[in-house]
């Protein structure tokens, strides 16, 4: 059998302004992201449906740090990245717990049509014009990580 291959494409809107944190040991920042994807679809009978599906991503580094500083809720974004388990021990029950998320290992800024200024670009097939893309690089060092971001270092 050939070798395993884990990847994920995503185009949606994010459900909740995106929480960053920073590890403790390291002062790596970590972003929590929720996303929503909608779907539509014609039923047996014709009639027009959309359902919803509520996706739990991760970014680390400076790829969390761009994706909180430039991204709100309602916005859309597209995402690519790889499943991941998470795995915990509940704190009250003392179960196992689990579940599985998105980790973002890059995104691109979806123009939502709200008027906001930055650069323009090619049309992407029913998602509006693709505003930029970011594919994080290595996490920043503690002395870098609070640093606010310079204009010339803005991937868009």
């Amino acid at each position: 059998m050939a070798g395993n291959y884990n990847k994920v494409l995503l185009l949606g809107n994010l459900t909740r302004d995106i929480e960053l944190r920073y590890l403790p040991n390291t002062n790596t920042p970590v972003a929590k992201i929720g996303l929503a994807v909608n779907r539509r679809f014609k039923t047996s009978t014709g009639e027009q449906r959309e359902e919803t599906t509520f996706v739990d991503c991760e970014a680390m580094g400076r790829t969390a740090e761009v994706m909180s500083q430039y991204l709100q809720k309602g916005r859309p974004v597209f995402i690519e990245g790889r499943l991941k388990l998470d795995q915990w021990e509940d704190k009250q029950t003392g179960q196992k717990r689990s579940k599985l998320l998105v980790f973002v290992e890059g995104f691109q800024f979806v123009d939502s049509g709200g008027g906001q200024s930055g650069g323009g670009g090619g049309g992407a097939g029913g998602g509006g014009a693709r505003r930029g893309a970011y594919a994080g690089g290595p996490a920043r060092s503690s002395a870098e990580a609070h640093e606010p971001i310079d204009e010339d270092d803005i991937p868009f």
